[in-house]
């Protein structure tokens, strides 16, 4: 798909019009609403990335990609409420999913929600993605 090496060439206000094009030509395909929605969240558009995102999900609730995408996009917007929900339900889908314990304890970390943010950062560093959690610590948030 062109909309994809438009992408990769980071000309997305091409790639997003080629993406659209693929949707009018098949409007069920949830793979290029999510990458759609990431072109739009690369142009700092979190709430277009989230209604494709949403679309994605409607076509296909079991693709933790749009899940996870979805939360990334609401924490851009500080909605990090709704980022742990999408993150949640990311994780439902895929229980080892590291990176997505590591966003929620991040969203759950701005919601002064230390306990929370911090079972899921060191959950994640478990799984090996440790960045988050070991700046956290050295910073004392978690311990």
């Amino acid at each position: 798909m062109r909309g994809l090496a438009y992408a990769e060439l980071d000309q997305l206000d091409r790639a997003i019009a080629d993406y659209g094009q693929a949707i009018r030509l098949d409007p069920n395909d949830a793979d290029t609403y999510v990458s759609r929605g990431n072109a739009y969240s690369n142009l700092n558009q979190p709430v277009r990335a989230i209604a494709d995102y949403d679309q994605a999900i409607r076509l296909n609730p079991s693709d933790k990609m749009s899940y996870f995408n979805k939360g990334l996009a609401h924490y851009k917007l500080k909605q990090f409420s709704s980022a742990v929900a999408a993150c949640d339900h990311a994780i439902r889908l895929d229980s080892k999913y590291a990176v997505a314990y590591d966003n929620r304890g991040i969203a759950y970390l701005m919601l002064n929600k230390a306990q929370k943010g911090c079972a899921d950062l060191e959950k994640a560093c478990s799984m090996g993605v440790c960045g988050n959690y070991d700046i956290s610590r050295r910073k004392n948030t978690c311990r």
